[in-house]
């Protein structure tokens, strides 16, 4: 299969750029808040959300996930194929793991990874989503459920039969959001990740 190279350097371009946005930045900024500076020092909704509250967490969730799920469906549209829309993807994910506009230093890609799927793969997102659930019911710990949706996702993409480059591009998603949770990882064999629990400002995180 031939790939225009010009088409591809400019979705790989725009995804990675809109992969940069820096979702949980900008909305804490507008509370007086830097979520780089509490909690765990994260971008992601997660430690937005324990931060700054519930409110704040969602939007960066729906934020991180659009970023990951607009330059996918643009792609999808424009009618570029598959490797190209493979390509977009992983390099939209990059973009969120490290922002241009943060100096290269971001999250750890569970939401955008889940945006990025909506648009490539749905009905394997939607089904990952359900182990993330399940997990998350039993567990309480968002790491734990978010490291079982991802390691599963590339195994769901290969039994409902996605083409190769989406189960390719999975995996390295998957990996990828292994490795940024190591610490996570770490804390999980020790028994001490803590449980989720939302605080209202960063001096209830604190």
């Amino acid at each position: 299969m031939t790939v225009d190279l010009l088409p591809l350097l400019l979705a790989v371009a725009g995804g990675y750029l809109c992969g940069s946005i820096p979702t949980g930045v900008l909305i804490t900024r507008q509370l007086g808040l830097d979520v780089r500076k509490v909690g765990s020092g994260n971008i992601g909704a997660t430690n937005v959300a324990r931060s700054a509250g519930k409110k704040a967490g969602l939007l960066t969730l729906l934020g991180d996930a659009a970023k990951g799920l607009i330059p996918v469906l643009v792609v999808h549209f424009l009618g570029l194929g598959e490797v190209i829309l493979a390509c977009t993807a992983v390099a939209t994910f990059l973009g969120h793991l490290f922002p241009l506009f943060l100096g290269f230093s971001g999250g750890k890609g569970v939401a955008t990874g889940l945006g990025v799927f909506l648009g490539l793969a749905p009905l394997a997102i939607l089904l990952a989503l359900l182990f993330f659930l399940v997990t998350f019911a039993f567990s309480r710990i968002v790491s734990l459920a978010s490291l079982v949706a991802a390691v599963v996702t590339p195994l769901l993409l290969f039994l409902l039969a996605y083409p190769r480059s989406y189960v390719i591009a999975g995996a390295l998603i998957a990996l990828l959001i292994v490795v940024r949770h190591r610490e996570n990882i770490a804390r999980l064999r020790e028994g001490q990740e803590p449980k989720f629990s939302l605080g209202k400002s960063s001096s209830s995180a604190a």
